[in-house]
């Protein structure tokens, strides 16, 4: 295998120059390094990360936390997130993925296992997590979940927002007996996404029937159940907004199951804008949470957190930073007007 001592020599500089160069050293000129890094591209250098690790005192591994990844984490969601960090993460470094409702002991996260950690968080019962990682020093940012902490760093979406764009649209269809169908309890987003559609509905003067409030658990198999209650009603709505894409999915399958039309008999909005919701009959109306875009620019504060601190700085002079990515509402063919 090619060594550094073997750039070295290639390149006339001394092996420490060369380990400074590939390290990203500001001591090195940008000429040298540029030059000792062509080199070691035509020479097919790889580094050896185990050894790098040791001289550098770093693991070149980012963990990626999700509240749970059996309960209320969608497959697409977790795909878009990882998509969205390796859009960012440089190749050297290695992501883990955990569910913080897995974890039994607190102590194993700590700076020998992680250069820096990404937290998905979706529920309040995160914060001891997310505030051991800060009290251990380990870089952090909370991606999804608003934290009103300024010394915590924060990537996320405006779900209400986005969900009362969302009905305001369905109110100016017509629409007058709306339903919602609730994500996982004690979701964050589930209760963000709530209140969006309560504000509208309040901004338009309409009231919300105790029977047309329904609770799902983001999965499609709870959206299929929920959906047949409300159609079961005496008078059932004439439009749902399904807390994500999921539930909008097996909502809209019940439907077809029992020759209900959508969106002649029934309109459907859900959230997220995964992959699937344009290729459903009909394509779904729905409100696009950019996951990807959002843990690419988590990963980028990470990445800028993670660097040295100068002489005179200490992480606790860190000042944590609320980053918002908007929702797009992506209108399609499931909502009828009336």
């Amino acid at each position: 295998m090619i060594t550094i001592k073997d750039i070295a020599r290639v390149a006339g500089v001394s092996h420490t120059t060369v380990s400074r160069a590939l390290n990203g050293s500001p001591l090195i000129k940008p000429e040298t390094r540029d030059k000792i890094e062509k080199i070691a591209a035509e020479m097919n250098y790889i580094p050896n990360v185990s050894a790098k690790s040791l001289v550098m005192k770093k693991t070149y591994t980012i963990g990626l936390f999700f509240s749970s990844i059996d309960q209320g984490t969608s497959a697409s969601f977790l795909v878009d997130a990882i998509k969205g960090i390796h859009h960012s993460l440089d190749e050297n470094y290695s992501l883990t993925v955990h569910g913080i409702d897995g974890i039994r002991h607190l102590e194993g996260i700590s700076p020998h296992r992680f250069d820096g950690i990404l937290v998905m968080s979706q529920s309040d019962a995160d914060n001891a997590f997310i505030y051991h990682v800060k009290k251990a020093g380990i870089p952090l940012v909370v991606l999804n979940r608003h934290l009103d902490d300024p010394g915590i760093a924060n990537v996320v979406a405006n779900d209400r927002e986005g969900v009362r764009e969302a009905i305001d649209y369905a109110i100016g269809r017509g629409h007058r007996r709306l339903a919602i169908m609730e994500g996982k309890a004690g979701f964050r987003s589930a209760a963000e996404r709530k209140q969006g559609f309560l504000e509208s509905l309040l901004a338009h003067g309409l009231s919300l029937p105790a029977e047309y409030q329904t609770v799902g658990d983001y999965s499609i198999d709870s959206g299929y159940r929920t959906m047949n209650s409300l159609l079961d009603l005496p008078e059932p709505p004439t439009l749902v907004f399904c807390a994500n894409d999921d539930m909008a999915i097996g909502a809209m399958n019940a439907c077809f199951a029992r020759g209900v039309s959508v969106p002649d008999q029934v309109s459907l909005i859900g959230f997220d804008d995964i992959v699937f919701a344009s290729y459903t009959n009909p394509a779904m109306t729905t409100i696009r949470k950019p996951v990807a875009d959002i843990s690419e620019l988590g990963t980028r504060k990470l990445i800028e957190l993670m660097k040295p601190q100068g002489p005179d700085q200490t992480d606790a002079e860190q000042p944590g930073e609320t980053l918002f990515v908007p929702t797009t509402l992506m209108i399609r063919q499931s909502v009828a007007g009336i």
